[in-house]
């Protein structure tokens, strides 16, 4: 189907349906989404070439993933993200690059991409605390979009993240409300900055419970099954080990779920354990009852609304910066009950 033919089924001029398919401010809300619901249901794809020759972009959008001895960016989360934005940048005639690079080159490489004309914007993974990436961006003047936020950065800039402290004071609360005084926090690389955000979040709940946090129970790596299953190995031979453990990831929790059977105790009876990003496609926390108790915001939505959001900055640039939070839903699953009493 081609945009004359799509136009005509919905009773719109071609100009409306392409202003409306790239994110135009002028075109109302409920006008947008119905051309794109319009769209998937008569599979129509703009020709991105020919989209390109006429507006003298493009058509892609770059992902610049930097590899890293210490922290492996592409992994299930990863994939749920790139999965929801390709499926939204499609929608508006656009192709996702993404690109493997040592770190120390990845700066380069939006300079390269940006002097060449290659792209039309980038997303930005992975944000650390006063990340340097976005200063250059703005020097550079290439349109972006951050997934997540950078603390200490002063200068504007677009993004679209969860609330990672709301979501990590809520989840150590609820595990307080339940008598655990004992709570281990197994959490992300604390450089990056959601982690600082989520083990701000755990502070604040311990402090007003009362509780004086134990640096013993605390521990920042790279967050993987293998990690999440050896920092409880050690963690449950503490003299006084923890009733409870807020994992910054499905994947550790599933390694912190192998470490509690392999020592003889049972998840949710004698050591309750609460996670974060269980909401994946190909990783799924159970079916019609949790595995585990989560904190829930879907990654692959978040991928989904940043390509939106992007597109529009693209197609408007003088009306960013855009922001959006995303607020994740607590899930009560079987990973959690109250403290055990130890004899």
């Amino acid at each position: 189907m081609n945009l004359k033919t799509l136009a005509e089924k919905l009773g719109l001029s071609q100009t409306t349906v392409s202003r409306a398919l790239n994110g135009y401010p002028e075109v109302s809300e409920a006008t947008r989404l119905r051309v794109q619901d319009a769209a998937v249901r008569f599979n129509y794809r703009p020709n991105s070439r020919a989209k390109g020759l006429a507006t003298g972009r493009s058509m892609v959008v770059a992902q610049i993933v930097p590899g890293s001895s210490e922290h492996e960016m592409v992994n299930p989360i990863f994939g749920d993200f790139v999965g929801g934005a390709t499926e939204a940048l499609a929608r508006f005639g656009y192709d996702m690059m993404i690109s493997r690079v040592l770190e120390d080159d990845e700066g380069k490489i939006y300079r390269e991409l940006h002097a060449r004309g290659a792209v039309d914007a980038v997303i930005l993974q992975g944000p650390s605390v006063e990340d340097p990436r976005i200063p250059l961006l703005n020097e550079i003047g290439m349109p972006y979009i951050v997934h997540g936020r950078s603390t200490g950065i002063t200068a504007p800039y677009s993004w679209v993240d969860v609330n990672n402290k709301r979501s990590f004071r809520r989840a150590t609360q609820f595990l307080t409300d339940l008598g655990h005084r004992r709570i281990a926090l197994i959490n992300g690389l604390e450089y990056m900055d959601f982690a600082q955000r989520r083990r701000s979040g755990y502070q604040e709940a311990l402090d007003a419970a009362g509780i004086a946090a134990d640096p013993a129970l605390m521990c920042s790596a790279d967050m993987t099954e293998g990690y999440g299953y050896r920092e409880t190995r050690r963690l449950l031979h503490l003299a006084d080990p923890p009733t409870a453990i807020l994992s910054a990831s499905m994947l550790a929790a599933i390694g912190i779920r192998r470490a509690i059977q392999e020592s003889g105790l049972t998840m949710g009876r004698d050591v309750s354990v609460i996670t974060h990003d269980d909401d994946l496609s190909y990783l799924r926390n159970g079916d019609d009852i949790p595995i585990f108790t989560a904190t829930r915001a879907s990654v692959r939505a978040a991928g989904a609304i940043l390509a939106e959001q992007l597109v529009a900055l693209i197609s408007a640039p003088e009306s960013g910066p855009v922001h959006h939070m995303i607020e994740a839903e607590l899930v009560v699953g079987g990973s959690t009950g109250p403290a055990r009493r130890r004899t």
